[in-house]
């Protein structure tokens, strides 16, 4: 812990305003959302995508009274109670602070990088050397130039040693990632094509990841993706592959059912290991570990034993539905404070329940480190839980922390044995435990059962193409987003409780009842409903959702209603009709919505708007151009009737990325949030919904053989047949049945075979590697699969059904 007086002289200031110079400062923030220990807080106001600076009174609300800035804003300006520290860069005095921290730290650090693995490497070595060792690892994928600042911030010197992740997506940020980390070890998982389109070439972008290197004393590599001659000068080289002169060469490899047989040779001694897995990639991060631990001494068979402990890591954290109408977060496979806080913080965010849990393990080292069991009891005393379920040794400690129902069990199956006992139902759960707690095994005990279809949806990507988005607009431009028709397929209330954590500024409904849900949930945001009727008028006025009014039918009717109850100023959003002729008031109608609307006092309009047709059409920029034009005309008559101004907008999601002119007051984005980019242009968008499934048998099929009904699927050969648990029940449509629909199963494409039955399909896996139990991946380019069947993604992703059981992660 520094005080304010001793980070002011570490960091390159411009100037300062110090009140309290021994202000103890132990939390760096940068999100005002995410504060726990507010008096002991140091708020970054960075510039990104959104300015900091901009989040300075929420920080102050929430009782944070030191902050870094790129200048006093005026809000600053009047408090006499702050600490102001005033850099050039917020971000970069974070770095500074950082690596002066790093300094401390006596002990060893691995610093992992490559375009792929580096987390589960990570995972896997803190596993493998946990026995013996006080591991501290970055928590999550904390791996970008904020990232690791934030994880060096946590290590302490308790800890022998620490596995720090580094990642890059650009030219030219090795440099600051390295000036922090200064790693002893390290460790290059692969080179891939992962943000390859930022660099040259493959070469310029190892060049780039090596710079991590520039000062380690050894580098963990396989010959595969780098030559000796390609590494910093004073670093020794441990080597693995296929050649005689790496320092760990694979003799022979095998696969045996679910387990791979690896003969090595090891400093001239052959060996033998058992590995686990079968795919490569994870066979690669094994050969990275066991070169760490030759290099630590670990002996052969000791190495051998933990390398059979290994599983496959969900490496994210899960929400899931859970029983009883509960919400599980799984967070199952590592417990540190720092990865504590970013779990507890996701679970705060989650608002549709009131009720809250916490399900914990112990902790590493929390046993003797009295200052560790302090901080625990401040994190969890700000949380607003309503029950603890500790697993593990019964501290003293845990009397002070000042939760109402608190159940403690000496281990996990004394915690599931009395299961029976306890009540799970209607809220939000998060389970958070060391992977030696097996916590995994409370997870499928409090989780709801279904088939092994599921849609994987990524928050991170979800938050990701947000920024884009945001990042193309001005600042006063206020963001609608469009959660209609299940968000996309991508789940309701998940996604809207992320878009209210992201301080959206309004949702989009198409039926009253999906507004009612969220309501339900808890989401406050405001809501517009696009296709409102007469029959939902009472819900409209009882769950405060805004309706779209496109008809003087309407209009009256809900004057009518309104008038009968006694309600004022309710808020509307007039529709107008430039051209898609679907809902709206025609702009020649607009004078007589005027003379109506003057007359009363029952409803005010809150956004005035239309839909552009064809916003994404080079073609049609013209046709854009006449309905842009027609809506400022009638946007002017509509104020200049009324009196007062409303917001106004017009842009979907391609009207974001192609007609600046159209942004107006607000811009609706759809589809782009959810990762499907029919423009074309945005090469930062990433995918957020994954469906994927599982192979349920395998057929040996002679040729001449049919597959599936009407004995369509005539095999031309003697083929391999795969049988996948997913139909047109499911969402998968009959169109991708005869060859037309196209699934990947470990990287590697194969087409259906005959007709797409209700719950099932079967697939042609002749000569592919592929077992019972194998991951399927239904869409693997969903552009092309909705071009194949001759429709367009919206449909492909509205129609997964809702028995496909949804998984939101978040790294």
């Amino acid at each position: 812990m520094y005080t304010i007086g001793f980070v002011s002289e570490i960091i390159t200031l411009e100037e300062h305003k110090i009140l309290n110079f021994e202000q103890q400062i132990s939390e760096l923030v940068y999100d005002s959302r995410k504060v726990s220990l507010p008096e002991e807080s140091l708020f970054f106001a960075l510039t990104a995508t959104r300015d900091g600076h901009d989040f300075i009174p929420d920080a102050y609300s929430k009782g944070i009274r030191s902050f870094v800035v790129n200048h006093i804003t005026p809000f600053l300006a009047e408090k006499e109670d702050v600490n102001i520290l005033i850099v050039k860069d917020s971000l970069l005095a974070m770095q500074e602070l950082a690596k002066y921290h790093r300094t401390q730290f006596p002990n060893p650090i691995i610093g992992i990088t490559g375009s792929n693995g580096k987390s589960i490497v990570k995972a896997w070595l803190t596993q493998m050397l946990s026995p013996d060792k006080k591991v501290y690892q970055s928590p999550k994928s904390y791996n970008s130039q904020l990232g690791v600042a934030l994880s060096l911030w946590n290590l302490q010197a308790s800890y022998d040693l620490a596995i720090i992740e580094a990642g890059i997506s650009e030219p030219g940020e090795m440099d600051n990632l390295e000036e922090m980390v200064q790693p002893n070890i390290g460790i290059l998982t692969n080179i891939g094509i992962a943000h390859a389109q930022h660099f040259e070439n493959k070469k310029a972008k190892l060049e780039e990841k090596l710079k991590l290197f520039k000062r380690t004393e050894l580098v963990i590599a396989s010959s595969k993706y780098i030559s000796k001659e390609e590494l910093p000068a004073q670093a020794s080289w441990t080597s693995w592959g296929v050649e005689e002169t790496d320092s760990i060469q694979i003799l022979q490899q095998e696969v045996q059912g679910n387990q791979s047989l690896l003969k090595l040779n090891i400093n001239k001694e052959v060996v033998d290991f058992i590995i686990p897995f079968t795919d490569e990639a994870s066979i690669e991060n094994v050969l990275s570990c066991i070169s760490l631990l030759i290099y630590l001494d670990y002996s052969i068979s000791i190495i051998q034993d933990r390398i059979l402990a290994l599983k496959p890591l969900e490496m994210r954290l899960q929400l899931k539905k859970g029983i009883a109408n509960s919400s599980i977060i799984d967070d199952s496979y590592s417990n540190d404070l720092a990865s504590l806080k970013i779990s507890l913080n996701f679970l705060q965010q989650q608002n549709q329940h009131q009720k809250r849990t916490l399900i914990l393990s112990d902790m590493d080292g929390l046993k003797e480190n009295n200052k560790l069991q302090h901080k625990l009891v401040d994190l969890l005393n700000t949380q607003a839980l309503d029950r603890l379920v500790w697993v593990g040794e019964k501290y003293a400690f845990l009397e002070d922390i000042h939760i109402k129902e608190k159940n403690l069990y000496p281990d996990t199956s004394s915690f599931i044995k009395d299961l029976s006992n306890l009540v799970f139902e209607n809220e939000s759960i998060l389970v958070k435990g060391a992977r030696i707690y097996q916590f995994e095994q409370i997870v499928e005990r409090l989780g709801l059962r279904s088939h092994g279809t599921v849609l994987d949806i990524n928050l991170n990507a979800l938050t990701n193409n947000l920024m884009v988005y945001r990042s193309l607009i001005p600042p006063h431009v206020k963001l609608m987003t469009m959660v209609k028709a299940f968000s996309y397929g991508s789940g309701s209330f998940e996604v809207a409780n992320l878009l209210q954590f992201s301080k959206v500024d309004y949702l989009t409904v198409a039926f009253a009842d999906e507004g009612v849900d969220l309501r339900m949930a808890g989401i406050s945001l405001p809501i517009m409903v696009l296709s409102p009727d007469a029959d939902t008028f009472e819900s409209l006025i009882k769950y405060n959702l805004e309706p779209e009014v496109y008809s003087m039918r309407f209009l009256k009717e809900f004057l009518l209603f309104l008038q009968d109850r006694n309600i004022q100023d309710y808020k509307i959003h007039l529709k107008l009709d430039t051209g898609m002729h679907r809902l709206g008031f025609f702009p020649e109608e607009i004078p007589e919505v005027v003379d109506v609307l003057k007359k009363q006092n029952l409803v005010r309009v809150q956004s005035f708007f239309t839909h552009l047709v064809a916003s994404g059409d080079p073609n049609q920029d013209d046709f854009t151009k006449y309905q842009i034009n027609t809506y400022s005309e009638a946007a002017q008559i509509l104020r200049e009737g009324l009196g007062y101004s409303f917001i106004r907008h017009v842009a979907n999601t391609s009207g974001i990325v192609r007609w600046p002119e159209a942004h107006f007051d607000m811009v609706r984005l759809g589809i782009g949030l959810y990762g499907v980019d029919m423009d074309r242009k945005l090469e930062n968008l990433e995918q957020v919904s994954t469906l994927r499934t599982t192979v349920t048998q395998l057929k040996d099929l002679k040729a001449g053989e049919t597959v599936g009904y009407d004995r369509k699927g005539v095999l031309l050969r003697d083929s391999k047949i795969a049988t996948v648990k997913i139909g047109y029940a499911d969402g998968y449509n009959r169109r991708f049945g005869m060859g037309v629909g196209k699934m990947e199963i470990h990287g590697q494409q194969t087409a259906t075979v005959g007709s797409i039955c209700m719950d099932m399909c079967m697939l042609d896996v002749t000569g592919l590697e592929v077992r019972e139990g194998d991951e399927v991946i239904v869409f693997p380019n969903v552009m092309q699969a909705a071009k194949d069947v001759g429709t367009i993604p919206y449909e492909l992703l509205v129609n997964i059904s809702g028995r496909v059981k949804r998984v939101y992660y978040y790294e």
